[in-house]
């Protein structure tokens, strides 16, 4: 399988969704057109040349651990090295640690490029950026001095611990303990489940971030600290030191991502230091969490996008049966041209709200007016949950469509069709399940600004109505037109529903309300591109209105449907086999 990154339609979505402006802020003042363009230029040959070819190895030759040491798939390190060296894992930390000072909006870019060549892999790199931008915000002057330029130069990794065997979703039970030592340093005891990239060989030391219970600490994650947590303490002068009380108890044996290390983490009597106050670590964390979030959505855009395109290449080189066109191969089949324009069209509305999201983070930081980053910080907030789930869900629909092009030789494993729809399924449940991502949006993004942020947006949709609708286009896009004005009356009443309902209603209504959005969104992207674009933009754009549209429509009637129907069976008959 060859991979070919999609830069002429990342510039034609960045060109699209504005993010030219970027370059007006004095913050983003290098982030021109042309420094975009030369970035992704050189992003595309490490992931073509360097990274793709580890990708499949990856799979069959999974990490393993060794006397208490994690190895590595074969390659992965030489990779993580080009990609370190390259300065790829600090372009958007700040510059007074050693990054690059580069836009989100540039990073999600370059991390869909490095998700499609080696998902695996690429989630080393998105942790430890997570956790640069968490210790930014958070971590004491002195952490940072010390910690920051390691990371940023990826001579060391980071990771997230949050989850233990019986507090998953549910952070607020966990047990693992904080102990004050009584100079700045606290002894940490716990273990921790699920750790992506926990331990490996790739760099010289990981820094985990853990959160942890201090003596005395309230119940629940209003009780809970964040603290940094090395592999190996550094000494004063910033060499290696004596290794600390961390250890790798066993490793995942998982359905996909076998070349990410996911790891049991024990921490018997580390030292660590805290992060942010005490009692407030989940909102540290969540710093961390919000970063990846959006780059996780964006890892189900570049699955998808992979999984695209060796479907259509398979398409074209396929012969089986006679086809309605007269063509040779697959291609002529009307299903076969079904799902690939499905897979085109989803694939680019998922990339357009992950761009749109990391654009509205960069305003946030660098708009020139207080009022402009604040609305801007509200807009980043509501899409993270939609780009998270959406962009999952986008990229297990396409793997699973790829495979059925690829009929019985995408069932098989020498082909390497299944190992894509193996390594997405994950993204849809860690970083938060998309259920939670659902409820994320309708218990806070949506009521928390009493539903402005959610009006601003739909007012984006109609006035690409209003567009649509101009005379001076000759009727050109008015099917398209009526479409999404129809998707739009729709989503514009569930919003008030929503906002009207009491919580227990919008819960049950969270993940069809998510997806109605997510699929009117695309309406709009999609539209909007058809206007100034070219044959394949105006195919997209009227295949999508007329055949996923109404997709929004069914997820409208789920979505205020109400709780009832779902609690009409009692949990006991619910569960009973019949």
């Amino acid at each position: 399988m060859t991979y070919h990154p999609p830069l002429a339609e990342m510039q034609r979505l960045a060109a699209q969704l504005g993010h030219h402006w970027l370059a007006d802020t004095a913050r983003y003042a290098e982030a021109t057109d042309e420094t975009r363009a030369a970035v992704l230029d050189e992003a595309a040959r490490l992931a073509t040349e360097v990274i793709a070819p580890t990708n499949r190895v990856g799979d069959l030759h999974p990490a393993r651990l060794e006397n208490g040491i994690v190895r590595t798939s074969p390659g992965f390190a030489a990779a993580y090295r080009a990609i370190a060296e390259g300065g790829w894992i600090g372009m958007n930390a700040e510059p007074a640690h050693g990054g690059m000072g580069l836009p989100q909006s540039f990073a999600v870019m370059v991390g869909e490029m490095f998700a499609s060549a080696n998902l695996s892999l690429s989630l080393c790199q998105v942790l430890s950026q997570g956790q640069i931008e968490a210790l930014e915000h958070h971590a004491a002057p002195e952490l940072q001095a010390r910690y920051l330029p390691m990371l940023t130069s990826g001579r060391w990794t980071g990771t997230m611990n949050l989850t233990e065997p019986q507090a998953g979703t549910d952070i607020g039970s966990l047990r693992t303990r904080a102990e004050p030592q009584g100079d700045g340093t606290y002894r940490i005891t716990g273990e921790k489940i699920w750790i992506s990239w926990g331990d490996h060989d790739v760099a010289e030391n990981v820094v985990h971030l853990v959160l942890a219970r201090l003596p005395g600490a309230p119940a629940g994650p209003g009780g809970i600290s964040l603290f940094l947590v090395p592999k190996v303490l550094p000494n004063a002068d910033g060499t290696l030191g004596a290794r600390n009380g961390v250890s790798v108890v066993s490793l995942e044996h998982k359905m996909g991502i076998h070349g990410s290390p996911t790891c049991v983490m024990a921490f018997a009597g580390a030292t660590g230091w805290l992060v942010g106050e005490e009692n407030k670590g989940l909102a540290c964390m969540f710093t961390m969490m919000n970063n990846a979030r959006l780059q996780v959505g964006v890892e189900g855009v570049a699955i998808a996008e992979a999984a695209t395109q060796a479907a259509q290449d398979w398409a074209m080189t396929r012969v089986q049966g006679q086809t309605t066109d007269g063509s040779t191969t697959i291609i002529g089949h009307g299903d076969v041209r079904r799902m690939l324009m499905q897979m085109k069209a989803q694939t680019r509305v998922a990339r357009a709200i992950a761009y749109d999201c990391a654009y509205a983070l960069d305003l946030a930081k660098a708009g020139e007016a207080a009022a402009t980053r604040a609305a801007a910080a509200r807009r980043g907030a509501f899409l993270t949950p939609i780009a998270k789930a959406y962009g999952t869900e986008t990229g297990i629909e396409v793997a699973n469509l790829s495979v059925q092009i690829h009929g019985g030789m995408g069932y098989c494993e020498e082909t390497g069709i299944a190992q894509y729809l193996r390594d997405v399924r994950i993204t849809a449940i860690y970083e938060g399940t998309n259920g939670v991502q659902a409820m994320d949006l309708v218990g806070r993004k949506l009521t928390g600004d009493g539903g402005a942020t959610a009006s601003a947006l739909l007012a984006e949709i109609a006035a690409t109505v209003d567009v649509l609708r101009d005379p001076r286009h000759d009727g050109a896009h008015h099917t398209d037109a009526r479409a999404l004005a129809a998707a739009l009356s729709k989503a514009e009443g569930v919003t008030r529903w929503m906002l009207t309902h009491e919580a227990r209603d919008r819960a049950a209504a969270a993940t069809p309300y998510l997806r109605m959005l997510a699929i009117t969104l695309g309406g709009h992207y999609l539209a909007r591109a058809a206007i100034d674009g070219g044959p394949t933009e105006q195919a997209l754009a009227a295949y999508w209105c007329t055949q996923m549209l109404p997709r929004a429509h069914a997820e409208a009637q789920a979505a205020t449907a109400g709780a009832d129907q779902l609690f009409a069976l009692d949990a006991a008959t619910l569960t009973a086999t019949v």
